[in-house]
């Protein structure tokens, strides 16, 4: 069955920090496309409990006044979202988040620091029907040229995806959602993987991008770049502790 005529969920989380392991989520979203169903939209604003940095907020837009004013309780936000996200999983609904690794890693420690079963253990270690359309664009288009062309805005650019408000949870799942999409309408041999196929392809994909990015911090970057001789990327998936916008 294509990817294209069956349920799908786009997602994505804006957060306090670029690091997952210290990261707070303040906003996040689903958004549910295809299938018989109509379209669903849900969202949460969270308070963080902690001050939110003035540079999250200058991507984000959320200020601690507005999720001191309206924010959920976390665990409680934090326990429906998770819990949505493993019903769907259970249903073989393909989650589709931009970076998968950043947001899922996200989630899992702020899962495990309110006291929450983690995704894991609410779903397992896998094969789970994850798709994320920025490893799938580093494996079927490897020659994209330009510091910062992988960032969701130049990817959407590339593949047709327009959107008028970015760097909000609901604006980035929808246009991780659309990229999918459009990657699954152009590159038709991505249906031919079933969901425990397509997630160990990207597991071995992002593997050997995390291995090939590796090498470039050790040989190729600048100090200013990040490169280190001992610049060292986990390549695990999607549980992995990198920072937000690295591609």
């Amino acid at each position: 069955m294509s990817f294209l005529t069956i349920r799908r969920i786009g997602w994505d989380t804006e957060t306090t920090a670029p690091d997952p392991a210290e990261a707070r989520i303040v906003t996040a979203a689903l958004i549910g496309r295809g299938g018989t169903a109509a379209d669903r939209i849900q969202t949460w604003l969270i308070n963080p409990g902690i001050p939110i940095p003035p540079e999250t907020t200058e991507i984000h837009g959320i200020t601690d006044a507005m999720v001191q004013a309206d924010g959920q309780n976390p665990k409680a936000a934090l326990d429906e979202l998770a819990g949505t996200m493993a019903r769907a999983i259970s249903y073989g609904t393909p989650l589709v988040a931009f970076n998968t690794a950043y947001d899922w890693t996200v989630l899992h420690h702020e899962l495990e620091r309110h006291g929450l079963p983690t995704m894991a253990d609410r779903v397992g270690p896998g094969p789970l029907p994850l798709v994320d359309p920025h490893v799938i664009d580093r494996q079927v288009d490897k020659y994209v040229k330009g510091t910062g062309m992988r960032k969701l805005k130049p990817t959407a650019d590339r593949y047709g995806v327009e959107l008028t408000d970015w760097h909000t949870a609901e604006a980035d799942a929808l246009a991780a959602l659309l990229i999918a999409e459009a990657q699954f309408e152009k590159h038709p041999q991505l249906n031919t993987m079933g969901p425990q196929q397509l997630f160990a392809a990207q597991q071995a994909w992002r593997a050997e991008q995390q291995a090939g990015l590796q090498k470039w911090f050790r040989t190729k970057a600048t100090p200013e770049q990040g490169g280190a001789p001992d610049k060292v990327i986990d390549g695990s998936w999607p549980l992995v502790p990198r920072q937000r916008g690295e591609a």
